[in-house]
């Protein structure tokens, strides 16, 4: 993990192979919200300044729905793409982005991952359409997880926790602390349920409440509550 400056801007960076993952801060402003001016702006810039394509994002709207790019803005909150120099990315400012790659089969994806998509176990269910469609293998997926609202400050219902522990899936595993949900401790569990590596596993560990080492939107604890972060994943040439 690395820091990348674009003029005043910072991404936080992973690379893997040919596989470019960056996470967006919110420093100087920075904002990806697609219904402003400025987040349309931002994203082609962001497309300039990496020479891509095409840069594929959704209309999220905390869904199970995954596709494929196909240069239309489609309702959902995963995307999936094996072209290159295209980018595909998710929007959030509290919920989870998560990036998957599989180099050996030349696919990457981004999930939009709030509460109701990780109920609805829609990182499991990506890992599935890599499987079925590109003929991807668990194992050699690589995931990343980025910045969001942490079991440290992530305060819901006694209800939402029971909905999450009375699924099979975590029924074993304490995804709690008193009235704290820990989504990145689900997603952890759908990513190792389905077969990926745990040494394939890369987290920022950073909260969008409560970090102080970057500048992020959190919808929950940010006066702009229109402010976006974007994540996403490109394969160079």
């Amino acid at each position: 993990m690395e820091i990348e400056t674009i003029n005043d801007y910072e991404f936080i960076k992973f690379q893997q192979d040919n596989a470019v993952v960056l996470f967006s801060t919110a420093k100087n402003g920075l904002n990806f919200n697609k219904n402003t001016r400025q987040g349309l702006i931002n994203l082609a810039k962001i497309k300039a300044y990496y020479n891509l394509q095409s840069i594929g994002y959704l209309n999220q709207i905390h869904s199970d729905r995954i596709f494929t790019f196909d240069e239309n803005v489609k309702d959902g909150d995963a995307l999936i793409t094996d072209r290159t120099k295209t980018a595909v990315g998710v929007f959030t400012a509290d919920c989870v982005p998560v990036i998957l790659v599989d180099i050996k089969n030349g696919v990457i994806g981004a999930i939009h991952s709030g509460w109701k998509g990780t109920k609805a176990l829609i990182v499991s269910k990506t890992i599935d359409k890599l499987e079925e469609d590109y003929g991807s293998v668990a194992d050699e997926i690589r995931a990343f997880i980025g910045p969001h609202i942490r079991s440290c400050c992530y305060e819901v219902s006694r209800e939402l926790i029971e909905e999450f522990t009375s699924e099979d899936i975590y029924s074993n595993i304490k995804i709690s602390n008193n009235s704290k949900l820990d989504l990145e401790k689900c997603i952890l569990k759908q990513l190792v349920d389905k077969g990926v590596k745990k040494e394939n596993i890369s987290t920022t560990n950073t909260c969008t409440a409560c970090n102080k080492q970057y500048e992020l939107y959190s919808y929950r604890n940010s006066e702009d509550k229109q402010g976006r972060m974007f994540s996403f994943v490109y394969l160079k040439q």
